[in-house]
């Protein structure tokens, strides 16, 4: 079975034998079940690039309610591809688009795993994902199988740009990378909040432990991410978010159930010798790094609370230092962060920046444009060849918020990076 920290508490994914975590912090529970395609459209352009417009399976929702799902074999290009960009956002029954002031996307996060041909049918028919199954996590430093995705976002997925430059493109479906007798799958890791009449909008989208209906023995039972106890002192954030747990609602309020799901549009290209390949890295600004002799070890918290400090007007700095095994050329960088972010910046170990990560916040009532809500982030597109990540370096990534009191809070850095660099004019 799995279970999810969701954004941070994230235990991502942990299967049966306890091998590792899934990046959403253990957020028990997760319904398991298949994707399906409701629609699909194609297009070419002069770059060769393809793209599908797919729905995942349904989700429901009501007021104040939380789903958190992992849906497992969703729709995915298929053959040796190199993918270009993977945009989500939450749509309701008729393809509408639904803003965040009614339901928060709080994360999305789409993981890879190969799957035993053999068993296919079993899992299929039983829903039995203990077997057969290994999850393939991204390039990051964080321990276990903390933050795996390849890709993921939330409230600010519609304004943050996931395409990447030609040629550059994250390979998959490499037959002579599939282990024999397994075949390439893809799942989604969902958390979405209703927040229709909820007593506290703000707070309920922030996972505020005080404003669900919590059950009478939480802190008596819930884990948290090293799988001790949950604190009384945790104020908020994934642990408190479960699937099913309802957001305390303004009295009288009344609304519909409704079934929601994630419209996802990829883009890609037919592998070849033209493609350069990219690696993915998730770094943590809540990462307590510490060293086991002299392999460092990534102790990941994927969320952090920002306490309200009455006497400074100063934004609260997380800050991590991050040893990259492996570096490269940047080819891309932006953050994942929640409401109330200032900005967020990856140094190198010079003190160089690498990449800053500022945020836009909606002025309206139309999705994509909520007043008050972290609508984007923006992206840095060096010029190929002009940032080096050396291996061994010791990068720092500092997330900032506003001083005022936060739950849940994440500070993620994405990079991809490449070893090599192409002699030709580079477009996005």
């Amino acid at each position: 079975m799995i279970t999810i920290m969701s954004h941070l508490s994230f235990s991502y994914m942990v299967n049966m034998s306890n091998i590792f975590k899934v990046t959403t912090i253990l957020l028990s529970t997760m319904i398991l079940v298949f994707g399906t395609t409701q629609s699909v459209v194609l297009e070419s352009d002069e770059n060769h690039i393809k793209s599908a417009t797919f729905l995942s399976k349904s989700f429901e929702v009501g007021p104040g309610k939380i789903a958190v799902k992992t849906l497992f074999d969703i729709d995915f290009p298929k053959g040796h591809i190199g993918v270009k960009s993977f945009d989500v956002e939450v749509v309701d029954e008729d393809g509408n688009s639904v803003p965040l002031y009614e339901t928060y996307l709080h994360h999305w996060f789409a993981v890879k795993y190969i799957e035993n041909i053999t068993m296919s049918h079993y899992i299929k028919q039983s829903h039995d994902f203990s077997n057969g199954i290994e999850y393939e996590r991204n390039d990051g430093a964080c321990q276990g199988f903390l933050l795996p995705h390849h890709w993921g976002l939330g409230g600010e997925s519609r304004g943050t740009s996931s395409n990447l430059p030609n040629p550059f493109a994250v390979e998959l479906g490499n037959p002579t990378k599939i282990k024999h007798g397994f075949k390439e799958k893809w799942l989604f890791n969902i958390m979405v909040i209703d927040t229709r009449g909820a007593y506290d909008r703000k707070g309920c989208s922030e996972c505020r432990c005080k404003l669900l209906n919590l059950p009478k023995d939480f802190y008596n039972v819930t884990t948290n991410i090293n799988g001790q106890l949950l604190s009384r002192n945790y104020k908020g954030g994934l642990f408190c978010c479960q699937d099913n747990l309802q957001c305390k609602l303004r009295n009288g309020f009344h609304g519909p159930t409704r079934k929601l799901f994630l419209r996802y549009k990829i883009r890609w290209v037919d592998w070849d010798e033209y493609q350069v390949p990219l690696k993915f890295y998730i770094l943590d600004s809540a990462d307590r790094v510490r060293s086991n002799g002299s392999t460092p070890v990534h102790d990941c918290q994927v969320e952090y609370t920002i306490p309200r400090i009455h006497d400074s007007d100063s934004p609260h700095v997380k800050k991590a230092n991050i040893p990259m095994t492996k570096g490269g050329y940047l080819i891309y960088g932006t953050a994942h962060m929640h409401t109330g972010v200032v900005n967020a910046t990856l140094y190198g170990q010079d003190g160089r920046v690498l990449c800053t990560s500022n945020p836009k916040y909606g002025t309206g009532k139309e999705a994509g444009n909520e007043k008050g809500y972290l609508v984007g982030m923006s992206v840095c597109y060096p010029k190929p060849g002009s940032i080096k990540i050396k291996d061994g370096e010791i990068l720092t990534l500092e997330s900032r918020y506003e001083n005022k009191f936060r739950t849940g809070a994440m500070g993620h850095f994405y990079i991809y990076l490449t070893e090599q660099i192409p002699n030709k004019n580079l477009n996005i």
